[in-house]
C-alpha cells in the first residue's frame, strides 16, 4: 500500500505569516527559539534588556526579526512591547514568555539564609514578567479569537532540590498562572502552555554554576 506523503508545509515553515514575540530572546533558549521561528517563516520581535546581543541577532535575521528593549518586570515596557508590535504588524499570534533569572544565590544555599531582596528580584522578573506578558498578549489576542502563549517554567517546578529557593518558587508560580490562564482563555481560541526543561547549558546557567563542563554547553547550543 503506498505511503501518503504529507505536504511539505506540514513539516517546514509551519509559522509562515505568523507574528511572534520572544522575551529574553537575545540569548540561550530565547535566541534559539527566535532562529527556529524565523526558519519556519514567522516574523519575530526580540525583547530583552541585552541590547547588544538583541540587536545583533535581529540584524542577522533581518527582515524577519526586529529588536525592542524590554524589562519584563515593568508593565509600561511590556505594554509598549505589545502595542509597538501591533502597530508594526497588526496582530500578535504567539508570545513566548522566556525572560527569566536564576538569581545569585546557589541552589545549595539554605532557606535560613534567604535574601528577601534577591527573592523579590527573581519573582519580579520570573512571575510578574510572565503575568504581564499574558495580560497584554491576551488583550490583543482575544478580539482575534486566536493565539498561543507559551512560558518557560523549569524542571524545578516539578522536582525539589533542582534550583535556588526563589527560582523554584517562581517556576511553580508560572505553572499555576499557565493553568489558570489556559482555563480562562481557551474559550477565546487562545492556547496557553508552559515548558519545563531540564538543565540546558545556556550562558545564564553556565555563568551561575561553573561546574558545568563547557563541552556540554557547546554540544547543546
Amino acid at each position: 500500500m503506498p505511503v501518503e506523503v504529507m505536504p511539505e508545509k506540514t513539516f517546514y515553515r509551519r509559522l509562515e505569516g505568523k507574528i511572534a514575540i520572544v522575551t529574553g530572546g537575545a540569548g540561550g533558549i530565547g535566541a534559539a527559539t527566535v532562529r527556529l521561528f524565523t526558519n519556519h517563516g514567522a516574523k519575530v520581535v526580540i525583547a530583552d534588556i541585552n541590547d547588544e546581543s538583541g540587536l545583533s541577532l535581529a540584524t542577522s535575521l533581518f527582515p524577519l526579526a526586529t529588536y525592542v528593549h524590554c524589562n519584563v518586570s515593568s508593565e509600561a515596557e511590556v505594554q509598549t512591547l505589545v502595542d509597538s508590535t501591533m502597530s508594526r504588524y497588526g496582530r500578535v499570534d504567539i508570545l513566548f514568555n522566556n525572560a527569566g533569572v536564576l538569581g545569585s544565590q546557589s541552589k545549595h544555599k539554605s532557606i535560613v539564609d534567604l535574601s528577601v531582596d534577591e527573592f523579590d528580584k527573581v519573582m519580579s522578573v520570573n512571575v510578574r514578567g510572565v503575568a504581564l506578558g499574558m495580560k497584554h498578549a491576551a488583550r490583543v489576542m482575544i478580539p482575534n479569537k486566536t493565539g498561543c502563549i507559551i512560558s518557560t517554567a523549569s524542571v524545578a517546578s516539578v522536582m525539589g532540590g533542582m534550583g535556588p529557593h526563589a527560582y523554584t518558587a517562581s517556576k511553580h508560580a508560572i505553572v499555576g498562572l499557565t493553568k489558570n490562564a489556559a482555563c480562562e482563555l481557551g474559550k477565546h481560541g487562545i492556547r496557553v502552555n508552559c515548558i519545563s526543561p531540564f538543565g540546558v547549558a545556556t550562558p545564564m546557567l553556565v555563568n551561575v554554576d561553573r561546574r558545568i563542563d563547557c563541552r556540554i554547553y557547546e554540544g547543546n547550543i
